[in-house]
């Protein structure tokens, strides 16, 4: 439940369109429901906007399924991650909104497509191999109601093929730049546009790239000033982020 929902459910009662017994029960999971082996934050979408996500990896298939369950009946979108495509098809006997991203293994129930994003959110990335935290942040923040678009394969290995696209980054009211290897495209699309860019270091890499060390140490120390910076390999916290930032 919105803020926007639950105005309109205290004005059904206003109206005596609902008793307030009925209303009392429709908020009677607000702060929380315990399955017992999980505690479901039905209040998360009213308190920053955006529901709570399910994170697959360490659930059982039925765990996620009681869950996900749950939690369509109090938030009209949901975001699974991490997850497999056994899970996608569980996921899919609930609801045939459901929709499975491979790449990723992101599931995406949309059902509320309310933009709340007041500009573009662009998420670029530097490889082709780090297309699935790039498709994670992508799947995010549309479900999260703002306008997005992608730049894939752009890095600093053929720089060209990033300044071809000038005048899309300068259009992002906020950019979301995702590389592995040596971290060093955020920086250079820092430089270009005036937006705040939210980095994503990847796993992607040899030995020395070290799971993605060396590309989140290089974003860190990173001389842009509009760069902000995100754990290994997280799409789905950029996304959350730049949301937050394109509401404001």
């Amino acid at each position: 439940m919105n803020q926007r929902q639950l105005l309109q459910l205290f004005e059904a009662v206003q109206k005596g369109k609902l008793q307030p017994q009925e209303a009392a029960e429709r908020l009677r999971h607000l702060p929380f429901e315990d399955l017992g082996f999980a505690k479901i934050d039905h209040h998360r979408l009213l308190r920053q906007g955006m529901p709570e996500a399910v994170y697959a990896p360490g659930k059982t298939p039925e765990q996620i399924v009681k869950i996900v369950r749950q939690m369509l009946k109090r938030s009209p979108n949901l975001l699974i991650t991490r997850a497999t495509p056994a899970v996608a098809a569980r996921v899919k006997r609930l609801t045939k909104q459901a929709r499975f991203h491979p790449l990723s293994g992101a599931i995406a129930i949309h059902r509320d497509h309310t933009q709340y994003g007041k500009g573009k959110i662009l998420v670029v990335s530097a490889g082709s191999s780090d297309i699935p935290m790039a498709e994670e942040a992508l799947v995010t923040a549309d479900l999260m109601g703002n306008p997005v678009e992608h730049l894939y394969d752009v890095g600093v290995a053929g720089i060209h093929r990033l300044l071809n696209y000038r005048e899309q980054l300068a259009s992002a009211r906020v950019i979301i730049c995702v590389a592995g290897m040596e971290g060093a495209l955020p920086s250079v699309v820092a430089g270009l546009v005036g937006a705040p860019v939210i980095a994503v270091p990847t796993s992607v890499g040899y030995g020395a790239s070290f799971g993605g060390l060396t590309a989140l140490l290089a974003m860190l120390n990173s001389c842009a000033s509009n760069v902000a910076v995100v754990n290994i390999d997280n799409g789905f916290g950029a996304a959350c982020f730049a949301s937050l930032v394109n509401r404001l």
